[in-house]
Parts: structure tokens; sequence; C-alpha cells
């Protein structure tokens, strides 16, 4: 006759894990959950730096002079803020909410990729690291955070070129996310879930997956091409040199317009799963909220 404890050893344990020490997770670590916590630490971590220059930010605007940092200092603040809270503190938020619960949520037992997934976080913190210390060189990036040229051609090339190899790197770990998710979504799915009964969490992240695949490339493309006018003397988009400011507006927007919905998708489909838990009850129009997170993409 089979004893509780014999039928409660049968029962599957998957994602259980040996306590771990804090210190785990600042390691390399392949686990999504360790890579999804560290995403979230990350983020927060430069939230905070972004906050701080914010802070400052409002306290030079406190007063109508020019009483706390130079107008200079003042370009150099605003630039990094708009860049950290956007490129280093909503994106890979999200993407650490969705490295956390998308393998628990399709019956994975990791992303799809973990060595990839791992490789991804570890690109953000250098990426990071590098856009604040640009702060503090002789010529740091001040043309914001959208660095349109010919300002961003006119304001140093130490601290502009940083920025933009900064922005490469956070892009890439964005990418290599980006199919991480997409993949995991379509293919590490158990096989008695299909497609139309994935949690609606798992539908916004892969219409953010499409996003980020198409638009991040077309960015990466457009700060290559300034690197090359910054570093190189092309003229790509230099007008004295016969090149057209506006098409590297067309390029970068082209990815930051749909940024905005790669920021709010994830929110919109961990609304969709906090909320029928709350109110006890199924979500009403379960199809039309999934495909209308692909239709927004």
């Amino acid at each position: 006759m089979t004893t509780q404890a014999e039928m409660q050893s049968t029962i599957p344990t998957a994602h259980a894990h040996a306590e771990r020490k804090w210190w785990h997770y600042f390691t390399f670590c392949e686990d999504h959950k360790v890579i999804g916590i560290q995403y979230l630490v990350t983020a927060f971590f430069f939230y905070l730096i972004g906050g701080a220059l914010a802070t400052a930010i409002r306290t030079e605007l406190a007063t109508p002079a020019s009483d706390f940092v130079s107008p200079p200092t003042y370009n150099s603040l605003l630039t990094l803020h708009g860049t950290i809270m956007i490129f280093l503190w909503i994106v890979p938020a999200g993407a650490g909410l969705a490295n956390y619960l998308i393998p628990l949520m399709v019956g994975a037992r990791d992303m799809a990729f973990p060595k990839l997934n791992a490789m991804a976080f570890w690109m953000v913190p250098p990426s990071g690291l590098m856009l604040v210390l640009s702060f503090f060189l002789e010529n740091p990036p001040q043309a914001g955070w959208t660095s349109y040229p010919p300002l961003s051609l006119l304001t140093g090339q130490v601290g502009e070129g940083i920025w933009i190899f900064s922005l490469l790197i956070a892009g890439t770990s964005s990418i290599l996310g980006g199919i991480n998710f997409a993949v995991t979504i379509l293919k590490m799915r158990v096989p008695s879930m299909s497609i139309n009964q994935m949690p609606l969490f798992c539908w916004s992240m892969l219409a953010t997956a499409g996003l980020i695949l198409i638009g991040t490339p077309v960015l990466a493309g457009a700060l290559i091409l300034l690197a090359f006018d910054l570093l190189a003397g092309t003229s790509f988009f230099n007008p004295t040199g016969g090149g057209d400011p506006v098409v590297y507006q067309h390029m970068f927007w082209f990815y930051s317009h749909p940024a905005v919905y790669i920021m709010v998708l994830p929110l919109f489909g961990a609304i969709s799963e906090i909320l029928p838990v709350h109110a006890r009850k199924p979500i009403f129009g379960y199809q039309a909220i999934a495909y209308s997170s692909l239709a927004i993409s």
C-alpha cells in the first residue's frame, strides 16, 4: 500500500532549487529566476541614479539663474537622465519580469537559450557603468537622449562616442533577450498548452519581442552611422558634408516610437494576469486582448 510520503516523493518539483545565498544573485548563472532578479535589481539601481539626476535637474530649474550647475553640466544631466530611464531602467525591468515568469507560465524548465540569457544580462551593467562614467569626462555627452545631429557631432568626440557605444551594447542585450523570449514562448510550451491557451503576459511579451527584433537593429544602424560621422569624418547625417540629419531622426524614431510599447506592453500583460486573480473571475475577452497586443506591435 502506497504511503503518503511515497506519494509526495513522486510529485514533480519543476523549478525547485536549493536555498541560495544572497551572493549567488551576483554571480554568473544560467537560471532564469536568478537572471530575472539580477535584471530587476540592476534596473532599480540605475533607476536610483536616474532619479538622482532628475533631482539635480529640478534643483537647477527651481530658480531662474544657473546657480546649481553650469549650462553644459545641465545638458549632460538631461542626456544621462533620459538615456538611463529608458534604456537602463524600464526596458531591463520588463526583461527581468519576463525572465522570471515566462518559463513558469509555459511549463518550461528554463529559457530556450540559458547561456544567451546570461550573456544578455551581463551586457547591461557595463553598458550602464560606461554611460554613468562618461558624465565625469572633460567632454561628456550633451546632445540629449535622442542625440540628434548636427548637435551630437559638436559636443565632443569622447563623451558622445561612449554614449553611442553604451547604447549599442544595451541594444545588443535587448535583441538577445527578444530572441530568447520569442523562442521560449513559441517552442518551449508544454504539449498540452496551445498558443490560444497561453497566459496573456506571454502574449504581451511575444508582441514586445517582435517590436524589439524589428526596431532595435534600425536604431543600432543609426548609431553606427552616427559613430562614423563622429569619429571617421563621414557625412551620413552631417549637413556640412551633404548629409541629412532628418534621416537619423527617421531611423531613431523607427525604434523609439515602438519603444513606448516595449515599455508598456509587459505591464499590460501583468495587469491582465493580476486582475482576474483578485476579481476571482476569468479574464473577459481573452482573444481580443491577446490579438490586440499583437495588433499594437
